[in-house]
């Protein structure tokens, strides 16, 4: 059975007379909705038939042009980091096959222009056709390529309109960047199917969001942290309708913040590049720290292997995607026996339905002593001492206990042993780090997610 054919992006092919000069903005330039249309048109125009093509996916008007280029040909986008090195470059055009890459002068690049412009009429691709084929990588082996179906992008970004009372009056504002769902799906093709106005700041900067002057922003923690450092910026933000928060678990120290500094509590959310996003705080529901909401309309989740009240995260719906490219294997080993995703994070349900995201299966769930302890708890009590500005909890192997708890953290003023009885007299004492180590930074990738396979041994 077929997808229906609805426009993916029914507010670029179906004016409504709201068209204005500053429809989007990204790093400082203006662009309106005819204008994008008309230069992706061009793009259309000049990639139909190919198999799929790859976008130097940089901050800017000539990466969103492209993309919708992509999408109005029907033909997969495949995002390209631009501070991507030569092998993993290498091997996403290789592995994707892309016949060339948009954005990007020489080496068989083709330079956008959005001053071009073309009419492009052709019918809407089937919902289950690839919009965009993004690289992921696990913790072995080189990225693979997520195949994102047309009809998995409308269903998440009309899920989130839902949960979000997200409308063409909001005024979206982020600088994430453009190679990742939260940018992209969410920052970019969310704004252009809502029929919202686009605020891209170039870059995440405390000073950039408080001029931006959205109704709406997104931001990962890393930028919330930075933005509650500095409490101008952030109170800047009051006007706003909601902060979303994403991509990793916000700390509830710099929630509490953002809700001091701008008088309103963040909106988490989760998902991954296979799934896009699930689960969501609501607009119009209650927003604790360390939760993620509930479910997306259509997505069913539960939690698999349960004990004591956590187990891995198990979500089928129509956001998923439809597999790894040219890995039928991959595939098959990312899902159950009857179809449902396993996401590798452990959650735990609330009595409401309210998910808790406690960390990933391969590095979070620690099992000490007989317990199950969630390392994302414990790095939440580590970051309430008001001497720590990271940390980071993993479990090593212990002849006696099974694993140990050890924590890794960014702090001053404040010895091992008093964060351990920090912990202890807040969480259960099983739950406390058994050692304690001290480093100037934790190790985080391009999104501020801390990379726990990269901190140093104990």
């Amino acid at each position: 059975m077929h997808a229906p054919h609805h426009p993916l992006l029914p507010s670029l092919t179906a004016p409504d007379g709201t068209d204005r000069p500053d429809a989007l903005t990204v790093a400082g330039r203006d662009c309106s909705r005819e204008q994008l249309l008309g230069a992706a048109g061009a793009v259309a125009a000049r990639i139909t038939g190919a198999p799929c093509v790859a976008v130097h996916a940089s901050a800017s008007l000539e990466t969103v042009v492209a993309v919708v280029g992509g999408l109005l040909a029907g033909v997969p986008v495949v995002p390209l980091p631009p501070d991507a090195g030569p092998l993993e470059r290498d091997h996403i055009l290789r592995d994707s096959g892309a016949a060339l890459v948009l954005g990007e002068r020489g080496d068989g690049g083709l330079p956008v222009d959005i001053r071009q412009r073309a009419d492009w009429s052709a019918p809407e691709p089937d919902g289950q056709a690839t919009a965009l084929l993004l690289y992921t990588s696990g913790t072995t082996g080189a990225p693979k390529g997520v195949m994102i179906p047309r009809a998995a992008v409308a269903a998440c970004l009309d899920g989130l309109a839902d949960a979000w009372h997200w409308t063409a009056e909001d005024t979206l504002a982020h600088g994430l960047p453009l190679f990742h769902v939260h940018g992209l799906v969410l920052g970019v093709l969310g704004a252009l199917r809502t029929g919202c106005r686009l605020v891209h700041t170039g870059r995440p900067t405390p000073q950039a969001y408080a001029a931006a002057g959205g109704s709406l922003y997104f931001g990962v923690p890393t930028v919330w942290s930075r933005i509650v450092a500095e409490p101008s910026a952030a109170r800047a933000l009051s006007g706003a309708r909601l902060l979303v928060s994403g991509s990793a678990a916000l700390p509830a120290p710099v929630f509490r913040g953002l809700e001091e500094l701008t008088g309103q509590r963040p909106v988490e959310r989760y998902g991954m590049t296979e799934t896009l996003i699930t689960v969501s705080a609501r607009a119009d529901g209650e927003r604790r720290p360390g939760t993620v909401g509930t479910p997306l309309p259509g997505v069913r989740t539960r939690i698999a292997q349960e004990a004591g009240g956590i187990g891995e995260l198990e979500v089928s719906g129509p956001t998923l995607f439809t597999g790894y490219l040219g890995r039928p294997q991959a595939t098959a080993a990312a899902h159950t026996a009857d179809g449902w995703f396993r996401t590798g994070d452990i959650a735990a349900v609330e009595a409401d339905g309210t998910h808790r995201i406690v960390g990933r299966a391969s590095t979070d769930l620690i099992k000490s002593g007989g317990y199950r302890i969630g390392a994302g708890e414990v790095e939440n009590a580590l970051l309430d001492h008001p001497a720590v500005a990271e940390a980071a909890v993993v479990g090593v192997s212990h002849d006696d206990l099974g694993q140990e708890i050890v924590a890794y953290v960014v702090a001053e003023g404040v010895s091992e042993r008093a964060l351990i009885d920090f912990v202890a007299e807040r969480l259960s004492a099983h739950k406390r780090p058994r050692r304690v180590r001290f480093l100037d930074a934790l190790p985080r990738n391009a999104m501020g997610k801390p990379q726990k396979r990269l901190l140093p041994p104990v």
